[in-house]
C-alpha cells in the first residue's frame, strides 16, 4: 500500500467517522484500514484519532493534517487529470475567505453558476471581518477590502468600494438631518474598528481630492459589518457603508443618504493568495470567475486621485 492510499484511508476514517465505516467504503477489511491508520500515525509520531468504544475523533494534531493531505490528495487528482478537457476537468476542495456582507449579498447568490460548471469542486467560503491569516489556516485565496498591510503575500487590485452616508429615519426625526459637516458636531457616529481598543477615524470625507477625517462623538464602536448595519438600522449613529449593502435599505426606507457632497474615500478591493509557482486550476478558475463578479456588480475602477486618510490604527476589516 503506497502513502497516497493511506492518505486516502486516513482521510475516509475522519470522513465517516469510524474504521468499520471506513473499510466498508473502500471495500478493504476493518484490519487493513486500522493498521493503514496505526503506520501513518507511527511514521508521524503522533496520534491522529481519538478512539472510543462509540466513536473516533481526530485530535488537534490529526485536524492540522487533515488539512493537508486534504490539499495534496487534490492536487494529485489535478495532476492526473491535467490533460483533461470538458466540465469535470476540475475537482478538489478549495477554501477562501472574504468579509461576511460580501459573501452575503454579492458571491453566494451567484455562486451556484461557478458550481454547474464545475460540479466536481468543493468550496469552504468563510465570511468574516477579521483578517486570517492565509498561510497557516490554510486558505486558497481571500477577498480583502480596505487598505493592505505589507506581506509576502501576492495580490491583485480588483478597483474600489463606493461609499455612502447614511442614517435612519428615526435617528434623523430626533437629531436633525445635517447638511453640512460643522452640523456634524451634534450628531453621532457609529464607529468600526478592527479590534476594539483601536482609535477610529471619525467621519471621512473628500475635500479638493484630500482625503481628510473629523472626529465625531459616538456611544456605540462595533467591530464586523453585521453589527454596523444594524447599529444603522436602530437608530444610534451616521455610518459610511459601502453602496452595495446600503442602496437595498435606502430603496425600502429604512436608511436615508445624508451628506452626499462629503463623502468618504472608496475602499480598495485586492485579491490576495500566497505565491507559489504554479497555481492549481480549480483556484486560478475560481479567482478569474470572482474577479469579473465582483467587477461586473460593485468594484470600481480606482480614481487617480483621493488617496486614503493616513491612519496607522485604522481599521484592517471593512464594514461590507
Amino acid at each position: 500500500m503506497d502513502s497516497l492510499d493511506t492518505l486516502r484511508i486516513f482521510l475516509r476514517v475522519a470522513d465517516l467517522g469510524g474504521f468499520a465505516r471506513a473499510s466498508a467504503s473502500l471495500e478493504l477489511s476493518k484490519a487493513a484500514v486500522s493498521m493503514a491508520v496505526q503506520r501513518l500515525e507511527a511514521s508521524l509520531d503522533t496520534q491522529l484519532f481519538h478512539r472510543t468504544t462509540r466513536k473516533v475523533q481526530l485530535t488537534p494534531d490529526g485536524h492540522a493534517f487533515y488539512e493537508r493531505a486534504r490539499d495534496l490528495l487534490d492536487d494529485m487528482d489535478e495532476l492526473h487529470g491535467m490533460f483533461r478537457r470538458g466540465e469535470h476537468a476540475l475537482k478538489g476542495r478549495l477554501r477562501v475567505d472574504m468579509p461576511a456582507g460580501l459573501a452575503q449579498q454579492t458571491v453566494l447568490p451567484r455562486l451556484p453558476e461557478f458550481l454547474a460548471a464545475h460540479p466536481d469542486l468543493q468550496i469552504e467560503i468563510s465570511g468574516t471581518d477579521r483578517r486570517v491569516d492565509i498561510v497557516r489556516e490554510g486558505f486558497d485565496c481571500v477577498i480583502r477590502v480596505g487598505p493592505l498591510e505589507d506581506s509576502s503575500l501576492v495580490a491583485r487590485p480588483l478597483g474600489v468600494l463606493p461609499l455612502l452616508n447614511c442614517a435612519s429615519p428615526g435617528y434623523l426625526r430626533q437629531y436633525g438631518t445635517p447638511l453640512t459637516l460643522a452640523e456634524l458636531r451634534t450628531h453621532r457616529l457609529v464607529h468600526f474598528v478592527g479590534t476594539f481598543g483601536q482609535r477610529a477615524a471619525g467621519f471621512e470625507y473628500v475635500e479638493d481630492g484630500e482625503a481628510k477625517a473629523l472626529p465625531m462623538q459616538g456611544a456605540v464602536t462595533v467591530n464586523n459589518g453585521q453589527s454596523y448595519e444594524a447599529a444603522a438600522l436602530a437608530g444610534l449613529g451616521i455610518v459610511q457603508a459601502p453602496a452595495h449593502t446600503m442602496r437595498g435599505l435606502i430603496a425600502a426606507g429604512k436608511l436615508v443618504e445624508i451628506l452626499p457632497t462629503f463623502l468618504p474615500p472608496p475602499m480598495p478591493v485586492a485579491l490576495l493568495y500566497a505565491q507559489r509557482r504554479n497555481l492549481p486550476l480549480r483556484v486560478r478558475a475560481f479567482m478569474e470567475w470572482v474577479t469579473a463578479l465582483l467587477t461586473q456588480a460593485i468594484v470600481k475602477p480606482a480614481p487617480a486621485s483621493a488617496t486614503p486618510v493616513s491612519n496607522p490604527s485604522a481599521p484592517p476589516a471593512d464594514p461590507t
